[in-house]
């Protein structure tokens, strides 16, 4: 017994079809695909702007649990040093014990305590001039600064140095030593600069002086 004409003709697409599924998965592709971007984008932000947070969180904490001073100190790609002349926070960081408190890796005296790999490709990561090489942390809890300090970390592909919606964080240590994130309170993605944040105080660089 034959297959039927009408069966036969009905399979498969036909050209037209074929051209208007494309269309659609071609503009599907173009509203999706930015969107995928800017969300491992701020994953990744969120990922690192975590890491770092934990790493203040753990100086402090080792700090009033050992009784002694603990820095965090930014090092020179990835290697150990107390003053790299092209160190920047995010080619790495390291927390370890500072018994003279003088921000430097002393290896007769000094405990390090963990290291802290290079922040994602193109990513920033600086502190303002109250934190612009290391952070201490004393038996107390306390920062080596009785002021407010910052670091701002940025998604910095385009190279301006200037945050954009969604791919700035804002990280400030208040005067006891405790890091907390800014906030945006305008809603605009870009966090504020203050410790009593505005809608006119947003960060206006990704490598504050």
């Amino acid at each position: 017994m034959g297959i039927p004409l009408k069966k036969l003709y009905n399979q498969g697409f036909t050209l037209l079809e074929l051209m208007v599924t494309l269309a659609i998965a071609s503009i599907l592709a173009t509203v999706a695909i930015p969107s995928f971007t800017g969300g491992i984008r701020s994953n990744r932000l969120t990922t690192t702007n975590n890491e770092f947070v934990a790493s203040l969180n753990l100086a402090r904490s080792e700090a009033i649990k050992r009784g002694a001073s603990v820095t965090v100190r930014k090092v020179d790609n990835n290697s150990f040093s107390n003053l790299g002349a092209g160190a920047n926070w995010e080619n790495g960081w390291d927390v370890f014990t500072d018994v003279d408190n003088d921000g430097n890796f002393d290896a007769g005296t000094d405990v390090l305590i963990r290291t802290y790999q290079s922040v994602p490709v193109n990513f920033t990561l600086r502190g303002n001039n109250i934190f612009p090489n290391f952070i201490s942390f004393t038996s107390t809890g306390l920062s080596n600064n009785a002021v407010i300090g910052s670091f701002t970390l940025c998604d910095n592909t385009d190279g301006d140095n200037l945050p954009q919606a969604n791919t700035a964080r804002f990280i400030l240590v208040n005067t006891v030593g405790r890091p907390r994130m800014g906030v945006d309170t305008n809603n605009d993605g870009i966090p504020n600069a203050d410790s009593v944040a505005s809608a006119v105080s947003n960060i206006t660089s990704c490598t504050p002086p």
